[in-house]
């Protein structure tokens, strides 16, 4: 189904029976991909003296509960409700859910004990492109990422100068394949989330990140048209949903 769309005064082609799914599905037990020393995911049928929500076992659908956490347990989006006293929910700043974005592949640079991205790596990536929306991709990339367990393994994140980078660019929405833009063990600092979202002094309450997505190999580097959805959530964060779609220009 190949559709013509106008976006900031750029017209292209796409293709919405093609949808890339960038989302990391979120399943029961331990081989799901998990982070923050959460407990796995549980979704399991709800049980009564006179009812079981479960076809298997004799009930007459299936109703379960489902227990999760957005930031631990998946891809999720999140706006600056997640580091402020304020109570923001995602479900009232994302308004809108269609984006022109640019995908990036960037492998973190050792220092010390981490492995950071850089804003000079972000810059050299961007190539002054200008973009609602950066997809950070980081390398090595594999299917691991679907079921990795993050927590105590201090992983990749940003420097703090990269993320006041992307802002400053003017890019709203940011997407990255790592369990925070954080360093996992940080003392409660989250210095790449405040300045990103320029928190306290400003907080910018229409951009979002959203963590632990995966971008197979496949998919190349360049520009795409983006639609984040998510359940509507009245929380910092909610369980997201990250598509892309390939875009020609006309």
């Amino acid at each position: 189904m190949i559709s013509k769309i106008k976006y900031n005064g750029i017209e292209f082609k796409v293709d919405l029976s093609k949808p890339i799914d960038i989302s990391i599905p979120m399943r029961a037990g331990e081989k799901s991909v998990s982070a923050w020393y959460v407990s796995p995911v549980k979704i399991e049928p709800v049980r009564t003296e006179s009812f079981v929500g479960s076809v298997k076992e004799g009930g007459s659908v299936n109703f379960r509960d489902i227990m999760f956490n957005p930031h631990g347990h998946g891809t999720h989006t999140e706006c600056v409700g997640h580091i402020s006293k304020e109570d923001y929910s995602i479900n009232q700043c994302l308004k809108q859910f269609f984006f022109l974005a640019e995908l990036i592949s960037v492998q973190p640079q050792s220092i010390g004990e981490d492995k950071i991205i850089t804003k000079e790596q972000i810059e050299n990536a961007l190539s002054e492109k200008e973009t609602d929306v950066i997809i950070i991709r980081t390398l090595p990339n594999d299917d691991t990422k679907l079921r990795k367990q993050y927590s105590n393994t201090n992983p990749p994140y940003l420097h703090h100068d990269a993320a006041k980078f992307i802002r400053d660019s003017g890019i709203k929405h940011l997407l990255i394949d790592l369990p925070s833009v954080d360093r996992e063990v940080d003392e409660g600092k989250l210095l790449a989330h405040k300045a990103f979202w320029e928190y306290p002094e400003n907080p910018q309450t229409d951009m979002t990140i959203t963590e632990l997505i995966y971008v197979p190999n496949e998919i190349d580097d360049g520009s795409y048209l983006l639609n984040i959805q998510f359940a509507s959530f009245e929380n910092d964060a909610s369980p997201s949903k990250p598509v892309l779609y390939v875009i020609e220009t006309i």
